[in-house]
């Protein structure tokens, strides 16, 4: 049964405290909160303000991913503002251990993120120093794209991995996921699934998530 976090990026803005109650309300877990900066990636979403008014109402942990260039100067701002993980790119990460432990040190579970075309490989030497890992099975910045099929299998290449160092980070998973792709990635070995516009878009939101939960 893997862990549910809706990604609040595909709420309704104008309705944010409903939609963060349908979430507390649900059988989901976590609460996924992406921070695009526009240099980063080829959007903007919302920054700490937002974040923290989240964090006001929800009754479930945030899991925050930062989309974002210079992660470093933010990792406190966001522990302050209520997040329990922290997840930045390896690719805006020129030292990336040293950023692990900034997070670590911030009272937060340390995540790393890989874009579609960055292999398992580069987490070699930190695989044991990181508490998640997120696969992004979409190219980040906007909502609703199709799901990337290596995801699947770059999944159980990961799983590989932190058997083999004997590590214990989770492999979280976001971007097109619905009941068919969620399957495939729980059997290859994720145990966090991030689902936003396949959530939110329904016509019964607490069902998909659910059904999710469930798979």
């Amino acid at each position: 049964m893997p862990i549910l976090a809706p990604s609040v990026l595909a709420a309704d803005f104008a309705n944010l405290q409903r939609d963060i109650e349908l979430i507390n309300d649900s059988d989901a877990d976590w609460f996924h909160i992406d921070i695009m900066d526009g240099v980063f990636v080829p959007n903007i979403s919302f920054g700490v303000p937002v974040t923290e008014a989240i964090a006001k109402h929800a009754r479930k942990p945030l899991d925050v991913h930062l989309m974002i260039v210079q992660p470093e100067k933010y990792v406190e701002t966001f522990a302050r503002a209520g997040a329990e993980t922290i997840s930045v790119h390896w690719e805006a990460c020129p030292h990336i251990h040293r950023t692990i432990y900034q997070i670590r040190e911030a009272g937060c579970r340390a995540g790393v993120v890989l874009n579609p075309g960055t292999p398992v490989s580069v987490l070699e030497d930190v695989i044991q120093d990181a508490g998640l890992v997120l696969l992004m099975s979409v190219n980040p910045g906007f909502g609703g794209q199709k799901f990337i099929e290596n995801a699947v299998e770059k999944t159980a290449r990961l799983k590989e991995l932190i058997l083999r160092k004997n590590a214990s980070a989770l492999i979280e998973i976001d971007g097109g996921v619905n009941l068919e792709t969620g399957a495939r990635l729980v059997s290859a070995g994720a145990d966090v699934l991030v689902a936003g516009s396949f959530v939110f878009s329904a016509a019964d939101p607490r069902k998909i998530i659910s059904e999710l939960k469930a798979l």
